[in-house]
């Protein structure tokens, strides 16, 4: 039984280290971008590409990044299974919302009508 909390230590101590090289091969392709400044613009990007793609391989490798990883592909497959409405639907039901913020704006509207009235009644200043 003492052996797990000493495999798990040692995987917890792998993953943050492996976080950090991650980290780190991230930081050298933007600072790469930087420093070969000499090298076409194309030429760094796929440098800072491809620090991007070695870091993420890094990263899945960890717990953490493993479980990112598979919530990115869950969410994936939720995103597939909504329903999205028609382009008629959309229409029609953005037809109503203007329809009713412009009849909420004018009850509102006549509302501050019926107050200015009212407070020019009560202090005497309205004709």
């Amino acid at each position: 039984m003492n052996k797990k909390p000493e495999v798990q230590e040692a995987r917890s101590t792998a993953d943050t280290a492996k976080l950090v090289l991650s980290l780190a091969i991230l930081l050298g392709g933007v600072f790469a971008y930087y420093s070969l400044s000499d090298l076409h613009a194309v030429v760094r990007v796929l440098i800072v590409l491809a620090g991007v793609a070695a870091s993420a391989a890094v990263l899945y490798t960890t717990a953490l990044g493993g479980s990112w990883f598979k919530y990115l592909i869950q969410t994936k497959k939720e995103v597939r299974q909504v329903v999205w409405p028609t382009r008629k639907e959309t229409a029609q039901t953005t037809l109503i919302v203007v329809i009713a913020v412009i009849i909420v704006g004018i009850f509102l509207w006549l509302i501050d009508m019926f107050f200015l009235w009212a407070v020019k009644l009560l202090t005497g200043q309205g004709g």
